[in-house]
């Protein structure tokens, strides 16, 4: 159904709307609250703390607009009582004409760091009149362009009232499970009478959609057993050898996940692992011996990694332990007559193991003989891109790396095809964090020790959540503290790093920095998987609350990579119970899959599986909050639907359908 079909849905309206990636009234029905008033608890404004997110009621004296580096911003001069505030909007002129003097409803966070006043950035707000009679629960949404509250929330009143909503799952099993209405969970969701509804509405909600999801994964991947057409000679003694080799002794995990590959290429079928391992718990040395296997046995072996940098990092190493085999290095930035030259000896089986970039996923590469690849980082790959590498050999043995630990009881869910091996214990001489909480007194003295470290020749990551920061001036923009740093330790050389950069740009800022040419990089999470640093042994995380415990957690392991002692510094942009919480998990502990556990404990399912981690898979549901049993009873669900007993015609083509969404996006 249109859009225009709705009430004051307007031509300039949908375009609006179009903004949001809404193109129907079923798209709309699925544009799930970002949050809730509760017109029960209106606060005061002396009351609440700085980022604190509150509703409050206030008389608005004066409007006015103005402009502050050729940006345009609407000021509101407001009054509680007694108690002056100030709103303020961002490039948003159309509030000037729909603000005047009265009572108003303002929701927002509220920003009084410095006690310099109060004030409130770009608040949603409503005349406090107009929800006289509004009681309870009112949903907030995200908007866009002229868009307002109250236009969404009856656009999509009207459109729940015109649109069908039905769940794919079967009847019998909607009855045997108990399960409420599909239209009645998203009518809780956008009209709910209390809380109750919301937990409800919105686990029943993300039920259909993981449902769903698990579905397209056994439909594509379902009863895959390739029968073994490469048959390896590599004895155990020789990949004992190979072993051997090494610098250090493989820890017990190492050793265990070394058999796993070795009895995947003695059996009948091609293996299809997943190696997951905290950061620093020597997979890659794993991978290696795996590699071995293959290259001992005649065949030829592919590793692929997300960024040049970490593909020749891993070029280099295999070069080093496998000095009798010709090695390759295959990029972007490869030049094209020595492109060529690989892409004709990967074809005539005269080159043993390429390590690459995307480079090697091109239509135009070919291999001989190729048996054994590996996925390094694989979760910044989508499953299109794996399966373009594996499908160049005939029945490839596939070992998938992944430093995102993830709770087993969900990998078993959501790689449901794969054989998952753990490496849970690290290398003796894997340097220990020391992780602390730095609060905004301490910066000064956090700033002097940096660059009394970088005379030392130790180096420091500063990480940003964002490129640029957000209007409510409570994240820290990457660009602006770049600034900062260099005006604050003029003698420390420092340098910006983040996504919109070009590849070679990125490429050579890592390589500097490896090469001790910057002592303090400043980024994105683009270091997230990187290059190992050694003599990096500071990590500076800033609003570290607005990142996932996991993600944390992987940005803590690019230092500690060499024999130094090595420090964290966790700073919060928000002073909240729930923050303190979240920090303290990764402040007392160390283990990655501990810290995964907790993480989807506190965050719930929605934001575990949702847009960081997930790609594009789980957007629409990713503002709901429900517990994480939702997702193993939609597999419980899932299962008794493909157990034979049900015509699964129609759920396989929504399955399947599903499926080609996730093709570029990424599965963990």
């Amino acid at each position: 159904m249109k859009l225009t079909s709705l009430k004051f849905v307007s031509e300039k309206r949908e375009k609006d709307f179009n903004k949001l990636n809404i193109y129907t009234a079923e798209e709309l029905c699925r544009h799930f609250p970002r949050d809730y008033l509760d017109l029960t608890r209106v606060s005061l404004l002396r009351d609440a703390y700085h980022n604190d997110l509150i509703l409050t009621k206030a008389e608005v004296l004066n409007v006015e607009v103005n402009r502050y580096a050729r940006r345009p911003y609407v000021k509101a001069f407001c009054r509680q009582g007694g108690y002056a505030f100030t709103a303020i909007w961002f490039n948003q002129l159309y509030v000037a004409q729909k603000l005047s003097a009265g009572e108003y409803l303002f929701y927002g966070r509220v920003q009084n760091k410095y006690g310099m006043g109060c004030s409130m950035n770009n608040p949603s707000f409503e005349r406090a009149e107009r929800n006289a009679n509004l009681k309870g629960l009112i949903p907030v949404y995200s908007l866009s362009g002229g868009l307002t509250q109250g236009v969404v929330r009856y656009a999509i009143r009207q459109a729940l009232a015109k649109i069908s909503v039905a769940s794919v799952i079967p009847q019998s099993l909607q009855r045997k499970y108990s399960l409420m209405p599909l239209k009645e969970a998203y009518r809780k969701v956008h009209d709910p009478q209390n809380r109750d509804d919301i937990i409800k509405g919105s686990a029943r909600v993300a039920l259909e959609e993981y449902f769903i999801l698990i579905s397209a994964f056994k439909v594509i991947k379902g009863g895959r057993d390739d029968a073994r057409l490469n048959h390896y000679s590599v004895t155990r003694s020789e990949v004992d050898e190979f072993i051997s080799r090494f610098p250090f002794s493989f820890t017990d995990g190492q050793n265990a996940a070394v058999n796993d590959i070795f009895e995947n290429i003695r059996s009948p079928h091609a293996m299809n692992r997943l190696l997951q391992g905290d950061v620093g718990s020597g997979k890659t040395a794993v991978a290696l011996a795996g590699i071995f296997m293959a290259v001992k046995s005649g065949w030829q072996a592919a590793m692929i990694a997300p960024t040049e940098v970490l593909a020749r990092q891993n070029a280099a190493l295999i070069q080093k332990y496998f000095p009798d085999y010709s090695v390759a290095a295959l990029t972007g930035s490869t030049p094209t007559a020595e492109k060529r030259q690989i892409k004709r000896a990967l074809s005539a089986g005269e080159i043993s193991i390429v390590c690459g970039t995307h480079a090697v996923i091109q239509g135009d590469v070919s291999f001989k003989k190729l048996a054994f690849v590996v996925c390094d980082e694989q979760h910044r790959f989508g499953v299109a891109q794996r399966s373009s590498l594996t499908e160049k050999g005939e029945g490839c043995d596939v070992l998938i790396m992944s430093a995102t630990p993830i709770p087993r009881t969900l990998s078993l869910i959501f790689y449901g095809d794969l054989d998952v091996t753990t490496i849970k214990d690290k290398p003796k001489t894997r340097q220990e964090i020391t992780t602390s909480i730095v609060l905004p007194k301490k910066y000064a003295d956090m700033y002097a020790y940096v660059a009394e470290q970088a005379k030392l020749g130790n180096q420091t990551y500063f990480v940003c959540p964002k490129i640029e920061g957000d209007d409510e001036g409570a994240v820290a923009s990457v660009t602006e503290l770049y600034e900062e740093l260099r005006e604050k330790m003029p003698h420390v050389r420092v340098a910006l790093l983040h996504g919109k950069m070009k590849d070679k740009e990125k490429n050579e800022i890592m390589s500097a920095f490896k090469a001790k040419k910057f002592d303090c990089l400043v980024s994105t999470t683009v270091i997230e998987v990187g290059v190992d640093v050694p003599d990096a042994t500071i990590m500076i995380i800033y609003n570290a609350e607005r990142f996932g415990l996991s993600q944390l957690h992987q940005l803590r392991g690019r230092v500690g990579r060499g024999s130094k002692k090595s420090y964290c510094f966790l700073l919060p942009g928000a002073d909240t119970e729930e923050a303190a919480a979240r920090l303290s998990v990764i402040k007392n502990s160390a283990d990655g899959f501990e810290i995964a556990e907790a993480d989807l404990k506190l965050r719930g399912g929605g934001d575990f599986m949702g847009t960081r981690q997930s790609g594009r898979i789980l957007s629409e549901i990713k503002n709901l909050k429900f517990s994480v049993s939702v997702i193993f009873t939609a597999k419980a669900i899932t299962d008794e639907a493909f157990s034979g007993e049900f015509d699964t015609k129609t759920l396989s083509q929504i399955a399947a359908q599903k499926y080609e969404s996730l093709k570029n996006v990424i599965l963990n």
